[in-house]
């Protein structure tokens, strides 16, 4: 009886082993890049970037125009007068400098703000598209590059096309 029962344990260890294991691959970066509600996102992000570099050209316009005159004015100036102008020039390229990275800081918050919940919906995606097309692990190609698989299939475009029915 026991030699029975390890026998068939043997024979199902077999078949689960030869079993066909499907990979599928989605391209994560691709599908951020290509679903609608990414795009739109994407638009507000560069409308928002635009506003702050105008912000900035402008302050750095402000510093041009200083310099130019501290190089006029200078000549004229005792060394009192031109240490303090300088300072004031210093001053204002530091403070520009600071808004520069609070503004990229912002930036990614709102990016990650925004990226976070398309991520979230992505991977329900991925499940359900997996499920569909058969494949029994998915991999996401830029984290976990699959360098050979016998049976692998390329999900990204499917679910592409199923987030994009879904949220639109």
């Amino acid at each position: 009886m026991k030699k029975l029962l390890i026998a068939l344990c043997l024979i199902g260890i077999t078949f689960s082993v030869q079993a066909k294991t499907v990979i599928g691959k989605v391209n994560i970066q691709k599908v951020l890049l290509e679903v609608k509600e990414a795009k739109r996102i994407k638009g507000k992000l560069e409308k928002m970037a635009k506003k702050k570099q105008a912000i900035l050209k402008k302050e750095e316009n402000k510093i041009k125009k200083m310099q130019a005159d501290f190089q006029k004015q200078s000549l004229v100036m005792n060394d009192k007068a031109k240490a303090k102008k300088e300072r004031e020039i210093q001053k204002s390229i530091m403070q520009i400098q600071q808004k520069a990275s609070q503004f990229q800081q912002e930036m990614r918050s709102e990016e990650e703000k925004y990226k976070k919940p398309i991520l979230e919906k992505i991977r329900k995606i991925i499940e359900l598209v997996s499920k569909k097309a058969g494949v029994d692990m998915t991999f996401e190609v830029s984290i976990a590059p699959v360098i050979y698989a016998k049976d692998s299939k390329d999900l990204t475009k499917s679910v592409i096309k199923s987030y994009n029915r879904k949220h639109k």
